[in-house]
């Protein structure tokens, strides 16, 4: 469906009801902006919000590729949404509490967009392969806070309590040649925690963050990009390799690690 040097390693999440966050947003330097229409948008401001959107994406971000939220497929918005998003310049469509299969597929194939499913619940790990794999689909996103919820987890009890579903997000995403894109952080003043969280992250697998705030986007592509050292050692290893099975410095190297090599570069530039 999609390649890893094209998934945004960040994904800001903005209300499609704030205009003056949507105007800063268009100075930022994020991967994708993903205007909502979901949680952060009162229910009285609905509809006002949807046309919001669509004119936000109109006008476009600059390089950041543009998404909207739609409202889940039980909101008796959803319909509305699907309909305003799939006329719309929105370059992807975001589909929380993604569940059902056969329902997501439906939206999928309604909107006429690449969707990113969000992963929120136990029914939607446990389906998130078959979700990934869906003919539409370019990347799942781990919903963590109403997963932390959904499974009942204690307050406080922390990242790794939920570290089974984070990797089966992963492992359902490479699986279905989707993107995998981590959860957001909550805490607003924490650089440091912020910080931590994204190098686990990506220590998972996952190609990029979720944020909440533009104060954490500097933070967020700098731990999911290539180390400068990472770039080095890629480019080093591809000059040195001659083809097949070989020794390279203090190990054996091959196609595959070639590969992966090349894959690093291709997402640092």
């Amino acid at each position: 469906m999609t390649t890893a040097a094209l998934a945004p390693r960040t994904a800001l999440f903005l209300p499609a009801s704030n205009p003056r966050a949507i105007e800063k947003a268009r100075g930022l330097d994020a991967d994708m902006v993903i205007l909502d229409l979901e949680d952060a948008v009162k229910p009285g401001d609905k509809a006002s919000a949807r046309i919001a959107a669509v004119e936000a994406v109109a006008a476009g971000f600059g390089r950041s590729a543009s998404a909207i939220r739609l409202n889940g497929v039980d909101s008796r918005e959803h319909a509305d949404d699907v309909a305003a998003v799939r006329g719309s310049s929105a370059d992807y469509a975001v589909l929380p509490k993604a569940e059902d299969v056969a329902q997501i597929a439906r939206v999928a194939a309604a909107l006429g967009k690449p969707l990113l499913a969000m992963i929120e619940t136990p029914r939607g790990v446990l389906a998130a392969a078959e979700i990934a794999a869906l003919p539409g689909v370019a990347g799942l996103i781990a919903g963590t806070n109403d997963l932390a919820a959904t499974l009942r987890l204690p307050p406080r009890s922390g990242r790794e309590a939920m570290g089974v579903a984070l990797q089966t997000i992963v492992l359902a995403a490479r699986a279905g040649d989707a993107w995998a894109l981590d959860g957001v952080f909550n805490k607003l003043d924490d650089a440091t925690g912020l910080e931590t969280e994204c190098r686990e992250g990506r220590a998972l697998g996952f190609d990029g963050k979720s944020l909440i705030h533009p104060n954490q986007i500097e933070i967020a592509a700098r731990s999911f990009g290539p180390r400068e050292r990472e770039i080095a050692e890629a480019q080093a290893l591809i000059a040195a390799a001659s083809g097949g099975a070989e020794r390279y410095q203090d190990r054996m190297i091959e196609a595959m690690h070639v590969e992966q090599a090349r894959a690093l570069l291709a997402r640092a530039e």
